[in-house]
């Protein structure tokens, strides 16, 4: 009779934390606890033993899920855009097992401890991978920051210039100064999307172009913009140097030298960049096509590459989804209007397959992409007790994961809301053939189903 409350998975190309590749390796997880119990590594077992289940994957790789730390669910108040239920889904069909929300574009954002309590509300039981939060910093809300630490908000973002929605407000040198305040010491972190015209919270005027071309939208958003706002930024951090400050969505390679200044001088700066930045340039770019426009902007096909480099360099840290959906009017389509259109990107669930497809082609192993998506993200989040490896103790979220087969990105393929993506129509190798959260499949993906039970994600 098999034990019901234990089983193993075998495989030959386990990726574990602390090795340059994948590696033969048995894991034992207990479904009670939804713990990994035990691995044992460099062999491999074919058939069960005794009363334990083994589930044999022969030469697919065993990962740690996912953990993205850059998601827009948008919900409560733009559930049209997206929201907990299907934001969720399509994470966890891409090996997402865990995704961190960002404080806007909901509404309300989550800036006050009431209204994280609404959004949290919002969340429950339609979560189909765990979900933790970050908090907004906006003018005049620093003395709401330590309650919300208290609550369980893992840090907080800020814009330096215009967000796009009207509710959450950029800020300035000086609300930065009442906020680092009100952070120093805590057990947080402040992130920044970085990007800073001469006058802060401004942006250019309208070039004099056309708005369907994308060397219109290009030329607005200067590499100045982030090259500025990290300026300022690492020049705080020498004045609040016991606060980790993190950049987002990193674009311009001209603010590597910065930032790798910065770093040699022990500051605590952390950078993340996106899947789109590093599998997209701007000469792919067609006009007229809105769903490319993101902020900070998709950049030369030079820059991308320099973005590999510190990638590889340690420089930037990890990579993110910065999933950012709207509806489709807001993007568009029709009028091809980048100008005017929405900028955001919508990539959930396709992130692992876009890095390997790209990182393969410059040498990059697996165990590579897994600490930048997985352990690295987890860190960052204050997750890394549980989530991010596989490791004894933590939490059996696992992706078993074909690297050889191809699939081409269709809307069939899209499980988030609005199915409107710059990677429509591409090639990508590398499938989620199995997604495990703590333990119980989630997500098949050669029957493309999802676990009968319904949402098991936990809020934490």
């Amino acid at each position: 009779m098999v034990n019901p409350q234990v089983f193993k998975i075998s495989s030959k190309n386990v990726v574990l934390p602390d090795v340059e590749t994948p590696q033969a390796a048995v894991i034992t997880v207990n479904i009670d606890t939804g713990k990994i119990v035990d691995i044992e590594r460099g062999t491999e077992n074919h058939s069960s033993q005794g009363d334990i289940q083994v589930i044999d994957v022969g030469t697919k790789f065993v990962l740690p899920g996912v953990v993205d730390a850059h998601v827009h669910l948008n919900e409560p108040g733009r559930t049209d855009w997206e929201g907990f239920w299907t934001g969720t889904r399509a994470a966890i069909s891409g090996g997402i097992t865990t995704v961190v929300d960002m404080p806007l574009n909901s509404i309300p954002p989550t800036t006050t401890l009431e209204n994280f309590h609404l959004k949290k509300a919002s969340a429950e039981g339609q979560c189909w991978a765990d979900v933790a939060f970050w908090g907004g910093a906006i003018p005049g809300n620093q003395k709401d920051l330590k309650p919300l630490i208290a609550a369980g908000v893992k840090g907080f973002k800020c814009f330096l210039i215009e967000s796009g929605v009207e509710e959450f407000p950029c800020v300035d040198e000086h609300d930065l100064r009442n906020h680092l305040e009100q952070l120093q010491g805590e057990p947080t972190v402040l992130l920044f999307h970085a990007e800073l015209e001469g006058s802060p919270c401004s942006t250019e005027e309208t070039l004099p172009l056309n708005p369907t071309h994308y060397e219109t939208f290009l030329s607005s958003r200067p590499d100045s913009l982030e090259v500025n706002a990290i300026s300022l930024i690492t020049r705080l951090q020498e004045e609040y140097p016991s606060l980790r400050c993190h950049i987002v969505h990193l674009s311009s390679s001209y603010a590597l030298p910065i930032i790798r200044a910065a770093k040699s001088r022990g500051l605590k700066l952390t950078v993340e960049t996106c899947f789109h930045y590093l599998c997209l340039f701007a000469g792919m770019i067609p006009n007229g096509h809105p769903e490319f426009k993101c902020c900070p902007p998709i950049r030369d096909d030079n820059n991308r590459e320099l973005l590999w480099q510190a990638l590889v360099d340690g420089t930037i840290d990890f990579v993110v989804s910065d999933h950012s959906p709207c509806i489709t009017e807001l993007k568009k389509l029709e009028e091809g209007d980048v100008m005017g259109a929405w900028g955001g990107i919508s990539s959930l669930g396709l992130g692992l397959s876009l890095l390997w497809t790209e990182g393969r082609k410059r040498g990059v192993t697996m165990n590579h992409i897994m600490s930048w998506v997985s352990r690295k993200t987890a860190e960052h989040a204050g997750l890394s007790e549980t989530k991010g490896s596989i490791a004894i103790g933590y939490d059996a979220d696992l992706v078993i994961w074909d690297p050889e087969a191809e699939f081409k990105v269709s809307v069939e393929s899209l499980y988030f809301k609005n199915k409107l993506s710059a990677f429509e129509g591409m090639t990508l190798r590398g499938v989620v053939l199995q997604t495990f959260l703590r333990g119980s499949v989630v997500y098949d993906g050669v029957k493309k189903s999802f676990d009968a039970v319904g949402p098991r994600g936990k809020l934490l």
